[in-house]
């Protein structure tokens, strides 16, 4: 299973207004050209988010976007879903699936999409944004003591 653009990029943009939300609201075009990714098509992951209340847009001169949440409070499975929708490895175990598969009750593989779908849900609903942050706060840390030229060069030795 490979999440779409949307999913991907939409993730990315959230992280970035988490990391940043100290900020005050953050333009689109700061977060795309931090992110890599397309202004217009941001434009269109945020309306869906803004949607949900997964952040709050701010008109003016000092606008932008901020969290619709405290970063504690938004889930990976959250965001994901938004932007995705179901997140199921197959047809017949996802809940948009309304006329569901009719060998279900016989079908040895479903099990096994139920089992991965379910896995999925619990990684992605225990992960929230301010996880994230302290994930890349941690991992900045550890760059920023480990940047020393000499022990560069050690490194690149080895």
């Amino acid at each position: 299973m490979k999440l779409s653009t949307r999913g991907r990029y939409g993730l990315r943009a959230m992280f970035d207004l988490a990391m940043n939300e100290s900020q005050g609201p953050i333009p689109l075009n700061e977060i795309a050209d931090r992110q890599n990714i397309s202004e217009s098509y941001l434009e269109q992951l945020f309306a869906i988010l803004r949607r949900e209340g997964l952040v709050n847009s701010v008109r003016g001169a000092h606008g932008g976007y901020l969290l619709g949440a405290s970063p504690n409070d938004i889930y990976i499975g959250q965001i994901l879903r938004t932007l995705e929708g179901d997140i199921a490895p197959a047809d017949c175990v996802s809940n948009e699936d309304v006329a569901g598969c009719m060998d279900a009750d016989a079908c040895v593989t479903r099990i096994i999409w139920e089992k991965i779908r379910d896995s999925i849900n619990q990684v992605i609903d225990s992960i929230t944004l301010e996880d994230m942050v302290n994930q890349q706060r941690m991992i900045n840390s550890r760059k920023d003591a480990n940047s020393s030229k000499d022990d560069w060069v050690i490194r690149c030795k080895n």
